[in-house]
């Protein structure tokens, strides 16, 4: 089974990266619209809107963009634990109705317990797996039952449980999985419409993709209907020499901003734990994979970067793709210029370089 290439974006509630503090209001509705409106124009298939203990509201902040969007599709990260599965299907569901079928559930588990506790949330990591597998089971059961029916399980237990509102996309919403741990992979094995994994070098890609690919196969699923998206920060220029002065300016930022950076302290999550891994091996690795802000910050998240001319970080991207990843999250230190510079030359370039090798993203 081949998938097509996609591209997905992401936007936050205000301006804002490691290379620029927080400022102004925490909800700019403006922002947010014309955000969103610059991926559409440039070309993505879809937008991420990100979770924080502390921080708006994801899916309001989804609705919104969708509201300002036509086309383009979301990936809204959601924390299974925090309200009933009941209640949160009858919201993606109507989410998806007003979008015109254009929701998705990026569904975490958590990486953090400190994180986790901010919503008080004391489950221990393979517990909070447990929870998730039962919860994501549910989310698809009430999005397509025809009828109320009851459920009591080890997290969650309910009578006369049912959804009026069903998604306009069938079967039902596209389910994003993230997680690198033993149990991470298991679950995503039975439950993930698509496996969502940060940038590794393209030997730790080619392990996680097996491992992820041989769950699937356990769980007696194809491993080919599986779709894979990795996410990368690209920094681009027009000669390669400029990209790497760029990111010469960007690591420099981000260090004097955290005065110190990480702290040296190890990270719970264990997708982290491998971008640090990585970042231990070099400050570049395979041809251009930037490690040096994901070990200035500690790799909580989506922190390694392709450096080069957009036809270079094509290359590096169809790697990728050659070894199945058929998704590339990408956002820039600047977001927003980042996001419509990508779609004047990033996107096509991949577009390009793929069809130039003629590999299937379902290749082994």
């Amino acid at each position: 089974m081949t998938h097509p290439l996609q591209f997905i974006g992401m936007i936050s509630h205000r301006r804002q990266s490691e290379i620029h503090p927080p400022e102004g209001a925490v909800v700019d509705p403006d922002y947010i619209a014309r955000f969103a409106q610059a991926h559409e124009a440039a070309g993505f298939d879809r937008i991420l809107v990100a979770w924080g203990s502390g921080s708006p509201d994801a899916l309001l902040v989804a609705s919104h963009a969708a509201a300002a969007t036509r086309r383009i599709a979301y990936m809204v990260a959601h924390r299974p634990g925090f309200i009933a599965p009941t209640l949160a299907a009858r919201q993606f569901a109507s989410f998806d109705q007003f979008s015109g079928g254009r929701a998705g559930i990026h569904v975490i588990s958590g990486g953090s317990n400190a994180e986790q506790r901010k919503d008080g949330d004391f489950l221990p990591h393979d517990e909070r797996y447990a929870r998730t597998e039962e919860y994501v089971a549910l989310l698809k059961r009430l999005w397509t039952e025809p009828k109320p029916f009851d459920h009591e399980g080890r997290y969650y237990r309910f009578e006369g449980g049912f959804a009026e509102v069903k998604p306009l996309q069938t079967p039902h919403i596209p389910v994003f999985f993230g997680g690198s741990s033993d149990i991470a992979l298991e679950i995503a094995g039975r439950l993930a419409d698509i496996y969502a994994f940060w940038g590794e070098t393209l030997d730790q890609a080619r392990e996680t993709i097996a491992r992820v690919r041989a769950s699937v196969a356990k769980a007696g699923r194809d491993p080919a209907s599986l779709r894979l998206s990795m996410s990368f920060r690209p920094v681009l220029a027009g000669t390669e020499a400029a990209a790497w002065a760029r990111a010469d300016r960007i690591i420099e930022r981000i260090r004097a901003l955290r005065s110190g950076g990480s702290g040296g302290r190890k990270p719970e999550s264990i997708g982290s734990q491998r971008l640090l891994e990585a970042a231990a091996g070099g400050r570049v690795r395979d041809s251009r994979l930037w490690t040096e802000v994901a070990a200035a910050v500690g790799a909580g998240s989506n922190t390694t970067a392709l450096v080069g001319t957009p036809e270079q970080v094509a290359e590096s991207l169809a790697d990728y793709h050659a070894l199945g990843v058929d998704t590339f999250l990408i956002r820039g230190f600047d977001p927003l210029e980042d996001a419509e510079e990508y779609g004047r030359s990033l996107l096509p370039a991949v577009r390009a370089a793929v069809a130039r090798r003629g590999v299937p993203a379902a290749a082994e």
